[in-house]
């Protein structure tokens, strides 16, 4: 079995790694660029969008009128495998997307549909491409992973996995069949970690 299928991200790494897409050292991007960066990766790690889901977002799912939406509607024609699901959103996501709003979006003026993550013009999206050198060259600097977009989606599957049902993170993930959940079952280190401490003898 391929190890790497199972691994994940660690809460200290999460952090680390989000922290460092927000304020990357000796980087010459502007503030809103680097706040793009960390709003994609907090789709992918507290909503678990796919990496071609995420760039196929409008502005108008996330942001209706004067606030966010309380979740987010992945729609079948943006889906993988043409499933639709919705996700509700958590706080921290809430805000970043406030600020999406007030960096990016309310200058974009057209009639045409907007992307939500673009570098110049919102009507041409990022690339998966582009998103997975954002995510791999963050990994390598802020933790010393080679990590890639579907690692926070797997880290999201995992770790939601551990606060409820199979049920529960099958529709959260947009799986048609369960069996694709089950994947997420697998132990991480720090539960085989907790496992072999509490053999330990109490003093």
């Amino acid at each position: 079995m391929n190890r790497s299928r199972f691994a994940t991200l660690t809460a200290d790494e999460c952090d680390k790694l989000l922290c460092h897409l927000q304020h990357p050292p000796n980087n010459k991007a502007t503030p809103r660029v680097h706040h793009r960066n960390y709003t994609m990766a907090l789709l992918m790690l507290d909503a678990g969008c796919r990496v071609g889901e995420l760039i196929k977002l409008r502005q108008d799912q996330l942001w209706f009128t004067h606030s966010p939406f309380g979740a987010l509607t992945i729609e079948k024609e943006q889906a993988k495998n043409k499933h639709e699901r919705t996700i509700p959103i958590t706080n921290r996501l809430s805000s970043a997307i406030k600020n999406m709003h007030h960096q990016w979006w309310k200058t974009d003026h057209t009639n045409e549909p907007r992307y939500a993550f673009y570098a110049n013009h919102c009507q041409y999206a990022l690339t998966v491409r582009q998103v997975q050198r954002i995510i791999t060259s963050a990994g390598k600097l802020s933790i010393g992973r080679d990590i890639h977009p579907h690692l926070l989606r797997h880290t999201f599957g995992t770790r939601l996995m551990t606060k409820t049902s199979m049920r529960v993170v099958q529709e959260c993930l947009g799986h048609k069949n369960l069996s694709s959940t089950q994947i997420y079952t697998h132990p991480s280190g720090e539960d085989l970690k907790k496992a072999i401490d509490s053999l330990e003898p109490k003093e």
